[in-house]
């Protein structure tokens, strides 16, 4: 069982997010994606994902199992882009990293590779970050517009009921696996775990994602309170077969390679200096360095100097490449 116990400073802090965040919706789509049993609503999804699976993907199924734990540096705090978000799980504490293998350690045995992420040596982190980048853009990415709808849906209903019916009523409401009773929220879980906000608010996430009715939330209580839900999804709103017209559709990575793909997306939304697109796409210092200047040269980023670093940003017409429509001209 777990229990969320609020003071009256928490109601006041409850946060609704209008907006997926990618890193909970691919940890929540792994449990997904190793479940056995079949879904009306996932299953074909799942069935077509498992074809689509790389050996570079292989780290973030190792970390995320068929039932238990995940470590907690997969969903940092914080939110924005998917660049934005790996941005920050590259930058997680070694400290982190030791904590939640510590954990991970008592439940289940672990890949000899861990040991390198758990000492948090930089390569293991990139090789993580990178499985990252390419489960989202093969698995998810095909399927964001319907993700992000029905996230937004799901805060406008919430947003709605407690403006009516007050905060009472969107904390019933939030599974059936859930029973609210003031001041402690218990939902059935895999552990007994209680998370004592005492006054720091709580995030609610929505997950598309979600692992049946029962939200989840973080291993390290002492980290900022999230709890992540499912949204209730109608069959064929994630369908199998938008994935495979949008890849036959979508050369980029034929076009680009991997590598300079990822670098394109990583500023997709927002500037960056070199060692911050390496960090991003997953890739060495002078790697990335070198591909950005490819780059530039056909016009996709631009890039200046500031102080002592080089600043990039993504173009109109690398802007148009990604979103696979025509530049306007001027």
């Amino acid at each position: 069982m777990l229990r969320i116990h609020f003071t009256l400073a928490d109601l006041a802090g409850i946060r609704i997010a209008r907006r997926p965040d990618p890193l909970w919706e691919v940890l929540m789509s792994v449990y997904s994606l190793r479940k056995t049993r079949t879904e009306i609503v996932l299953g074909g999804w799942r069935s077509q994902t498992r074809q689509r699976l790389t050996p570079s993907t292989r780290p973030l199924l190792d970390l995320v199992p068929a039932s238990g734990s995940s470590p907690d540096f997969l969903t940092p705090p914080g939110g924005g882009t998917l660049p934005e978000r790996i941005d920050a799980l590259l930058s997680t504490p070694r400290s982190r990293l030791t904590a939640d293998f510590a954990h991970l350690a008592r439940e289940r045995p672990l890949p000899s590779w861990t040991v390198d992420l758990a000492e948090g040596r930089p390569p293991a982190l990139r090789m993580v970050a990178h499985a990252l980048w390419e489960y989202f853009h093969a698995c998810l990415e095909p399927h964001w517009d319907a993700i992000a709808t029905a996230v937004r849906h799901d805060h406008t209903r919430r947003a709605q009921l407690m403006a009516d019916q007050g905060i009472d009523a969107v904390l019933s409401t939030l599974s059936p696996a859930a029973t609210w009773r003031f001041p402690v929220l218990s939902i059935d879980y895999l552990f007994d775990q209680d998370v004592r906000l005492d006054g720091r608010g709580l995030l609610l996430q929505p997950v598309v994602f979600g692992r049946g009715p029962n939200p989840t939330t973080l291993i390290d209580p002492a980290l900022p309170p999230v709890l992540a839900y499912s949204v209730p999804l109608a069959p064929g709103v994630i369908t199998p077969a938008e994935p495979a017209r949008r890849r036959a559709a979508d050369p980029i990575v034929a076009l680009l390679g991997t590598t300079r793909t990822r670098i394109l997306r990583a500023l997709d939304t927002t500037e960056a200096t070199t060692t911050e697109l390496a960090r991003r796409a997953a890739t060495p210092l002078p790697t990335a360095s070198r591909h950005a200047t490819a780059l530039r040269d056909a016009n996709l980023i631009t890039s200046h100097r500031h102080k002592n670093m080089m600043i990039h940003a993504i173009t109109p017409l690398g802007t148009a490449l990604l979103r696979g429509r025509q530049p306007r001209l001027n």
